[in-house]
């Protein structure tokens, strides 16, 4: 099969063997995307080498531990867990210790033919969610998560610093909690579709005095360095940072800050999927708009150049039918 793998670190599309299911369920992907976490790791993030990607849709091939999803349209959650530790056996494998994330740790990705994952992380997808919108299922439900780790409502004060594709979809799926949300980026054009969206929106450039300070929550989603530093600016005294970026490297930022001003910093990563099929299924967030190019799978190495270019949001990796 076809697949973009990341190999003595440089990204290459390569043939390889079909995986088998070994008790896990196989699956047919039908179309992948890039994000930010694979376009790190070809920069060097995780040290991972092998198949990346993992925000895919798929139709199951084979599965026998639930037969009832042969020839059926998945989505998937990342984390394999070991199955037998405290977090997985309370249902929740995201941090055991032993996982594996696709296409991230331990374990080959979405950008080929085809994957393998443990039955219990596919969920099954309504006829009334495209393949298209499918793909977003695995950001949007962390963009979704961050509701989980830190108290939002209709009078929380939250700001989201970055105006790209995980940036967008933080503010489409928590302004719903907080209408007074903003979007703080540096492109007019995409904050142009924030604000389509009914979405506040400032340009980093011309933040007013009076929002120094100012917000309760502050999500940090622009996947720089400089990112840290804004959402220092902005956050007020004991307020909360949300970190979502991953990136390369090792960031440098006034951590005297944090004590004087008593913020609380959370790390935010994956959420759960069905609260983010539900605002696909209802259409509460247009994805579509965040669409910026569908190339095919064995284009895949010139996808990537592509989706690492200023400007740049989703690009979608088709599969051959």
């Amino acid at each position: 099969m076809k697949a973009l793998s990341i190999s003595n670190g440089k990204v290459v599309m390569a043939e390889t063997d079909r995986p088998m299911a070994n008790g896990e369920a196989l699956v047919r992907v039908t179309m992948s995307g890039i994000c930010n976490t694979d376009l790190e790791i070809a920069r060097g993030y995780a040290n991972f080498e092998g198949i990346i990607g993992h925000e895919f849709v798929g139709v199951v091939e084979e599965c026998s531990a639930r037969p009832e999803l042969q020839g059926k349209r998945v989505v998937g959650e990342i984390n394999a867990g070991c199955g037998k530790c405290d977090l997985c056996t309370s249902g929740d494998p995201r941090h055991c210790p032993e996982r594996t994330v696709l296409g991230i740790a331990g374990r080959n990705g979405a950008h080929a033919e085809y994957l393998t994952l443990p039955p219990e992380n596919l969920i099954e997808l309504p006829d009334s969610i495209s393949d298209v919108q499918a793909v977003f299922a695995e950001p949007l439900a962390a963009a979704v998560g961050i509701a989980d780790a830190v108290k939002i409502n209709a009078e929380t004060r939250v700001a989201v610093i970055g105006d790209g594709k995980l940036g967008l979809l933080c503010a489409a799926a928590l302004h719903f909690l907080s209408p007074s949300l903003v979007v703080v980026g540096k492109h007019p054009q995409k904050l142009w579709i924030a604000a389509d969206m009914g979405i506040r929106t400032m340009l980093r450039r011309r933040i007013a005095p009076e929002h120094y300070s100012s917000f309760d929550v502050v999500i940090e989603a622009s996947g720089s360095e400089s990112g840290f530093s804004m959402a220092l600016d902005l956050v007020r005294p004991r307020g909360t940072i949300v970190l979502k970026s991953t990136f390369h490297g090792t960031p440098t930022w006034e951590a005297s800050r944090v004590v004087v001003d008593e913020i609380t910093i959370v790390g935010s990563r994956c959420g759960r999927f069905r609260p983010a099929l539900g605002l696909l299924e209802s259409r509460s967030v247009a994805v579509e708009r965040l669409i910026s190019l569908i190339m095919p799978l064995s284009d895949g190495v010139e996808a990537m150049r592509i989706a690492a270019q200023p400007g740049v949001l989703k690009v979608l990796l088709k599969s051959a039918e």
